[in-house]
């Protein structure tokens, strides 16, 4: 991006939430995702977008069946956790939760708007990032108001992994804090909390779940 451009303007495009799954060999892997789009209605092909350090990428390239959980407002938080801030490489993101078999496709179990079988079709190089062309296989109902990136954001005060589209680095950040207020960020998924004092030696995050230790002041 040339520096003279106000990035800004990006930040107000609209965005879901959404879990991949798919299986590397016979394990199942997976990842958050807030880039998905149907880009047919007529034998519906839908797209979505993975960085090339992504774990998940290189299952879905050997393997293209793979699923999407559609993210409510309503889904553990600890499902976002998971899936967004650790690798599939190194951890077992299903441990806590389980899975279902879609049709070839592992779904993690939980609360979501729908599920979302395909197989993937193409692969688009678009430098960092890649876009995944699929078609739709098979649909899932489920409940709930879609989670947006912005209630994320908002509500759930979550942070974009480095990996994500959307990330954004501290420097880029215009958040304004009131002077006579301190800010903790958590290091494993970015969760911030304001509080006048030090934070209390029993507060865990409520997103990841992990101790006051992971707490940085910013």
């Amino acid at each position: 991006m040339p520096e003279a451009m106000d990035s800004n303007a990006l930040y107000n495009i609209t965005y879901g939430l959404y879990v991949v799954g798919c299986y590397s060999d016979d394990k199942p892997a997976g990842c958050i995702v807030n880039t998905c789009f149907q880009v047919t209605s007529e034998n519906p092909t839908l797209a979505i977008c993975l960085n090339k350090k992504n774990y998940t990428l290189d299952c879905i390239k050997k393997n293209p069946k793979f699923c999407i959980s559609i993210i409510s407002e309503d889904t553990d938080p600890m499902i976002i956790s998971s899936f967004g801030f650790r690798s599939s490489r190194d951890a077992d993101k299903y441990a806590d939760f389980g899975y279902v078999d879609l049709d070839g496709a592992p779904a993690v179990k939980g609360n979501f708007c729908g599920r979302l079988v395909l197989d993937a079709t193409d692969f688009i190089d678009c430098g960092t990032h890649v876009i995944v062309i699929s078609k739709l296989k098979d649909t899932q109902d489920g409940s709930g108001a879609p989670m947006t990136y912005e209630y994320y954001h908002k509500v759930i005060k979550g942070s974009a992994p480095k990996n994500a589209p959307t990330y954004r680095s501290e420097q880029e950040s215009t958040t304004v804090t009131k002077k006579d207020v301190r800010r903790f960020k958590c290091d494993i998924c970015g969760y911030e909390v304001e509080s006048e004092t030090n934070l209390p030696d029993d507060f865990v995050c409520p997103i990841c779940g992990f101790d006051r230790s992971h707490f940085k002041e910013i």
